[in-house]
């Protein structure tokens, strides 16, 4: 039997991330890339529209630019919601590179420190985070929260639902 060991915050946070990325592929997995691309809510979104919106406004600005500080993810901080769905294989694989690069920033930061960036107003009108942690945070909130938008994007598709238990 291993001993019990007290995980870090970002052992937690990679954790919760990880398992919530996850869900947001699963949510995709074996559509057609009409059913991807294929909008079934009222306001107009379509799968591969959402995972464009969890790439830029939540991978890209939480994960790269605010915690990691990075120039080419700052350079592309936009409103994720306008960016044109060029196909939803595409997004999935979009989503997927810029995963694994927050990671490699979460890797690299003291989460007790200040992010390494924070938009001007005219971006974002909302006070700086005082520790980069809250910002890991709200990447986990706002994954987790699509996840549950994706799945029920996925039960109007074909049906499917996710982890029911019964």
């Amino acid at each position: 039997m291993q001993p019990l060991t007290m995980a870090t915050e970002l052992d937690r946070v990679l954790a919760h991330l990880r398992a919530e990325r996850a869900h947001v592929t699963v949510a995709g997995e074996g559509l057609t890339e009409s059913d991807l691309t294929r909008s079934v809510v009222p306001s107009g979104w379509s799968m591969a529209a959402m995972v464009n919106h969890l790439t830029f406004d939540d991978e890209i600005f939480w994960g790269c630019a605010v915690i990691g500080g990075d120039e080419e993810a700052i350079a592309l901080v936009q409103d994720g919601w306008s960016v044109p769905v060029e196909s939803g294989e595409h997004s999935l694989a979009r989503y997927a590179r810029w995963c694994a690069r927050t990671d490699s920033h979460l890797a690299a930061v003291d989460l007790d420190a200040p992010p390494r960036w924070w938009p001007g107003p005219e971006v974002f009108p909302f006070p700086a985070f005082p520790q980069a942690a809250l910002a890991a945070w709200r990447l986990v909130v706002e994954t987790t929260a699509h996840a549950g938008h994706l799945d029920v994007a996925r039960e109007l598709l074909d049906g499917k639902q996710h982890l029911v238990v019964g």
